[in-house]
């Protein structure tokens, strides 16, 4: 039986992995010191003469999304937790820009990428985590991407990042350049600089966290609305939520058809309490939105953008009914450019029977000041309109 290593023999091993960790936290903060913040848009609403609407850009990041973001944390927070190790692989369970994102930290850091999605997402996306050097493992069922990314990282030796769970806690939501404070700092000099809502997203739930968790840190009067796609479980937890029975399981659903956002099942890192309100958004009044702000900026946004204006829309008519003026701020979360083959293709729409001529109309009268239909709303008993 071999001697167990003394404290002295297991020290230079130890020094070599600490001092890579140090250089590779180095390498992304150095990454993220040339890069710059991204742009808040403003929004003209015809129907919303006192209310001033902005986009926040997160397309102009060098991975092309929001989740850049998430990514640099997820990275950051896994090698301050010494989970990550040169050489071995980095896994993700992901529809494809989180896995975009990390695919270009890893190959920053000369690590292995391997992204676990479902086998429908769009080529576009595939494409370019293969650009930024990542393998993508494709499966069958959404359902499976946490098991089948656990079973790889156990046979190669690496880390599964599942970015479900660490998300709201990865990132520092109180500086740091999150896009909370980013987004306060640009309202500035804005006639109304502290939003009256922000509205947002969830597909980890990371974002909606970090935002209500900044608001309530500097005591703003802010508040968070979360858009919901038709399928995807958050919407129901959180009426559950605050009828104090979120205990019992949301009825399950069959995923997402809005990239990178919804979910079939609650996940750990969507924590209702850090949200003022949330709204249902039907896929169809959804993509429609996203064709109506493509039009209105002069180039593509992706489906969950357009997820996130319909909430948007219903803030601002809540707001105007109500007699208030004030600012809105929502996400512009990727390009449309990845989405050519699905949400940019008629093809598309036929295979899944998603009509488009009726929400456009709607979409288009109530960027000119007509009322949305009412969609499931939920919110605390404290939200204003």
């Amino acid at each position: 039986m071999s001697k167990p290593a003394s404290p002295s023999a297991s020290r230079p091993a130890d020094a070599d992995r600490r001092a890579w960790t140090a250089a590779a936290i180095a390498r992304i903060e150095a990454d993220f010191n040339r890069s710059a913040d991204t742009h808040l848009i403003p929004m003209r609403l015809p129907g919303y003469a006192d209310i001033d609407v902005y986009l926040k850009d997160e397309s102009s990041h060098p991975t092309g999304s929001l989740k850049h973001r998430l990514a640099r944390s997820l990275f950051l927070y896994a090698l301050s937790n010494g989970w990550l190790r040169d050489g071995r692989p980095v896994i993700e369970a992901s529809s494809g820009s989180t896995a975009v994102s990390e695919a270009h930290f890893a190959r920053l850091l000369g690590l292995p990428f391997i992204a676990v999605m479902p086998r429908d997402t769009s080529p576009e996306k595939i494409a370019a985590i293969e650009f930024h050097g990542g393998r993508c493992h494709l499966i069958e069922h959404a359902r499976d991407l946490n098991s089948e990314s656990e079973r790889l990282a156990r046979e190669t030796g690496g880390h599964f990042m599942d970015q479900f769970t660490y998300a709201e806690r990865a990132t520092d939501w109180r500086a740091n350049n999150n896009i909370a404070e980013s987004i306060f700092k640009q309202m500035a000099l804005e006639p109304h600089p502290v939003p009256t809502w922000i509205v947002c997203s969830a597909g980890t739930g990371g974002t909606s966290a970090t935002l209500g968790r900044y608001v309530r840190y500097s005591r703003h009067d802010t508040r968070v609305l979360c858009a919901d796609p038709e399928h995807s479980v958050f919407f129901e937890h959180y009426e559950r939520n605050l009828a104090g029975t979120a205990s019992a399981a949301p009825t399950p659903c069959g995923g997402s058809r809005i990239e990178g956002i919804g979910r079939p099942r609650v996940e750990p890192s969507f924590i209702p309490s850090c949200i003022d309100a949330m709204i249902k958004v039907p896929d169809a009044l959804a993509l429609a939105a996203m064709r109506w702000v493509s039009a209105a900026l002069g180039r593509r946004v992706g489906g969950s953008t357009g997820t996130n204006f319909v909430g948007v829309l219903a803030v601002a008519e809540r707001m105007r009914a109500a007699g208030r003026s004030g600012s809105i701020v929502s996400i512009l979360c990727d390009s449309g450019a990845r989405y050519a083959h699905s949400y940019y293709s008629a093809d598309w729409y036929a295979a899944r029977g998603i009509e488009t001529e009726h929400s456009d109309a709607l979409i288009t009268a109530a960027g000119e000041g007509a009322a949305l239909p009412t969609l499931p709303w939920a919110g605390t008993p404290n939200t204003p309109g």
